[in-house]
């Protein structure tokens, strides 16, 4: 049996909700002072919000501190991820509008607690490939190597259920594009208030989408039951395909299978930033870094926003992104030896107060920066929850990007949806593609 990962002793577990927050981070600002103390982020609504709405920008009035662009690079560059970095080399319309810091990341009490007691009981086994332990919260608030980092995005808090109807849409290096529409529905398993270590049944959650438009396309759907430990029990996958009238299980969705209509832009573990077994990779911490990065992307969030507008040639419009400074645990997958997948390398920068990922650096097996992915999140102030609004995958090879999340002209997510594991069956799959 390969050993588990030591656990953390109560002397330091007690830093949390101390001079550590109930997640982990520094709760003190830096020292220059630009990173500010965390109080609390943002654990309830805001004034003026209504239940259904998309979400107020609390910081609407904030003042813009400087841009960065191709002319001023030098400047910042130590500021930067090297994908950030090649983007703006790249793009000379391309600019960063840096706002004030607002660390707004907040989750609920429940999950302050559970995180406490993870530190003194969670841990890594099957040589990093499960976590055992812990049923809610971030597993490893303290983390000691980067795969306690990568599964504290992975197990982070959103929600116990969520019912989204977003679109994405791969951007062609001439402008390009269609819509697709997506009707979501994921029921977490962990996370779940009550739940234990033995009721998981080494399930993370259940996911389902049935595609909405375009019409050559609509009515096929996919179902996922996703394990926690992959290598244990992969993830089961069916999907159902309109043309055929048949629900067919899927022998492989995972690592670097493609994503189905993204023109070859998505792989299976970069949904959610990165998701699955993170067993093809060898993972390293390298520390904590003061670094830009998109953060509270309300403008981009906004109700009725044309897609247009959005998708610009080669890039998202960067007058609708916000970004911030943070500190950011640095995290970097090395592909093993025997293993293939596009993307030899991976460097990851986790926000340390949400443990959501913000950025990842592709690139590929001759060591070549080829790619850069984003998270633009918001607070959903009303669950609380931290989390991405938009995603977006650079190439940077075709000159071209695929973004998801487009929500603009949809209804807001529905984190009250009434869904049970039934609604995630092959005989339900069948059902929603009708």
């Amino acid at each position: 049996m390969l050993p588990a990962h030591a656990k953390v002793g109560p002397e330091q577990a007690e830093r949390l909700g101390r001079d550590l927050t109930p997640l982990g981070a520094e709760r003190a600002g830096n020292a220059a002072g630009s990173i500010p103390a965390w109080e609390g982020g943002l654990d309830r609504p805001i004034p003026g919000y209504r239940p259904g709405m998309h979400h107020p920008d609390p910081y609407a009035s904030d003042p813009v501190l400087y841009t960065v662009d191709r002319d001023n690079l030098e400047r910042y560059r130590e500021l930067l991820a090297p994908g950030l970095q090649r983007l703006l080399e790249r793009q000379p319309d391309y600019r960063l509008r840096v706002l004030p810091t607002r660390r707004s990341a907040a989750a609920p009490q429940r999950i302050y607690a559970a995180t406490r007691y993870n530190a003194e009981h969670a841990e890594l086994i099957a040589g990093g490939n499960g976590v055992q332990g812990a049923a809610a919260g971030i597993p490893f608030p303290l983390p000691q190597d980067g795969q306690e980092a990568i599964w504290n995005h992975v197990m982070r808090y959103r929600g116990e259920q969520i019912h989204m109807l977003t679109n994405q849409a791969a951007v062609l290096a001439n402008g390009s594009y269609n819509l697709l529409k997506l009707d979501r529905h994921i029921y977490f398993v962990y996370g779940r208030e009550g739940m234990t270590p033995q009721g998981l049944d080494n399930t993370l959650f259940y996911y389902k989408y049935r595609v909405v438009a375009p019409a050559r396309v609509a009515g096929s759907a996919l179902v996922v039951q996703e394990t926690l430990d992959q290598v244990l029990a992969i993830r089961k996958a069916w999907r159902f395909n309109r043309g055929e009238r048949r629900v067919r299980r899927l022998p492989m969705l995972a690592y670097d299978s493609p994503q189905p209509d993204t023109n070859g832009m998505a792989f299976a573990d970069q949904v959610d930033t990165y998701n699955g077994a993170p067993d093809r990779y060898q993972w390293q911490l390298l520390g904590k870094r003061e670094m830009l990065v998109p953060y509270n992307s309300y403008a981009v969030h906004r109700q009725g926003l044309p897609y247009a507008e959005i998708l610009q040639p080669r890039h998202v419009n960067p007058e609708l992104l916000r970004y911030e400074l943070h500190r950011v645990w640095v995290v970097e997958a090395q592909l093993r030896t025997g293993f293939s997948h596009p993307y030899a390398k991976r460097r990851f920068y986790l926000d340390e107060d949400s443990w959501q990922i913000l950025l990842v650096d592709l690139y590929d097996r001759r060591g070549e920066l080829v790619g850069l992915q984003e998270s633009h999140p918001i607070s959903y102030y009303e669950v609380p929850m931290f989390g991405s609004t938009l995603e977006t995958i650079y190439d940077f090879v075709g000159g071209r990007y695929f973004v998801d999340g487009l929500d603009n002209n949809e209804p807001m997510y529905d984190f009250q949806v009434a869904l049970s594991p039934r609604d995630f069956t092959p005989q339900a799959l069948r059902r929603e593609g009708n």
